[in-house]
Parts: structure tokens; sequence; C-alpha cells
């Protein structure tokens, strides 16, 4: 199927994410780019379906799905709902604001609320922070809310059933490292790389 090409730059179904003071603040004024099998537009519920093999980008900004939904409430905030595949996760990732460090996670679906500012993860969810190529934090769990205005995050376990047990909130976190002083030499490394999540969703 031919893939559609839609640049938007009115529709800021992630202003919340592009503008908060962690996020990478150059990203609220860049496009907003879509790439999909297939658009469809309701002008009078002020609703954008993006659907095959979504990708969407807006300046650090990368995200990857089956499908993306973006809804205009009357006052003007915009939210998103990404859906991924059936056995393929919603992607996300993006640049904090000056510094070398991306957030990125995967769930079965990602909510943007842009008038909250925050992005939710939802069921199988996976939130990580890379300072640079390197893994710093990772979590796991049913639910995890990142707030962007505070770049604090909330995460929930799944609720034990009669068929499953209490499903459990999983971290790994490293200290901040200490600064560099300026006359120091960098030690030599690699070159930096994309996280393969992130290689993965910008194909």
């Amino acid at each position: 199927m031919k893939k559609i090409l839609f640049s938007l730059s009115v529709l800021l179904a992630l202003a919340g994410v592009a503008g908060g003071v962690r996020a990478e603040k150059a990203d609220r004024n860049k496009p907003m780019n879509v790439e999909s099998d297939a658009l469809r537009y309701d002008d009078v519920k002020q609703v954008s379906i993006f659907t095959g093999n979504v990708v969407l980008t807006k300046g650090t900004i990368l995200i990857r799905g089956a499908q993306i939904e973006v809804r205009q409430d009357p006052e003007g905030y915009q939210f998103g709902l990404v859906t991924g595949a059936p056995g393929q996760q919603a992607f996300f990732r993006q640049k904090r604001d000056n510094l070398d460090e991306y957030i990125e996670g995967e769930g079965d679906t990602i909510e943007y609320d842009g008038k909250a500012d925050t992005v939710r993860f939802i069921k199988k969810a996976q939130m990580r922070r890379l300072r640079g190529a390197t893994l710093a934090d990772e979590t796991t769990g049913a639910v995890i809310l990142y707030e962007n205005l505070t770049d604090r995050f909330t995460v929930d376990g799944a609720p034990k059933t009669a068929t499953a047990p209490a499903g459990r909130v999983r971290a790994m976190l490293t200290p901040k490292p200490e600064p560099v002083a300026a006359n120091a030499t960098p030690a030599p490394g690699a070159a930096l790389k994309m996280s393969p999540q992130a290689e993965k969703a910008g194909q």
C-alpha cells in the first residue's frame, strides 16, 4: 500500500510533550511529520486517525505505532493515543533539554495529554533514560506516567486477579555521574549509537 507523507504544522498533538521544562524546548517549534498507510480526518470532531506502520517525528520526538489518533478539545489542547500492532508495542523517544540524554519507552498503548503535559505508557510498560548511548535508568510496570514539567514519573504494577498474581514494579536506577573537570581529557571510547529500539523505530 502506498504510504502517505503528511506534514503538519498546525496539528500540534504533542504540544504537551514538546513544551515541558525537561523535554527538548526546540521541539515545540518544529513541524510535525507523519508517515502512514492511511489517514482519516473528521473536521467536526477535530480528530485525525493515522493507520498502518505510523511513524511520527517532531524535532527530537520519534513515535511509532500501528495507529495514532490525534484530537483537539474546544480549548485548543491536543491529545494523542498511540496503539501498537498485534505482537508489537507503541514506541516513544525524546531528547531531554540541554542534555545528551533521552527518554524512551514502550507500551501496548501510549497516551499524550497536552493539557496536563504528560505521557502515559500502558500495559507491559517500559521506560528508559539514556545518557548518550548508555542505559542509565530503566523501569517496567503495568502503567508508567511521565510528567514532563517536573521530570517525575510514577509506576504502577498490575493488580492481582483470580488467574494471575499481582504484577511487580521493577526499576534499575544509576547514580548521576560526577561532573568532569574542564581541563580533563575524555577517555577514548566507541562512537555513540542509538539504542536498538530507536533504530527499529526509525526504520
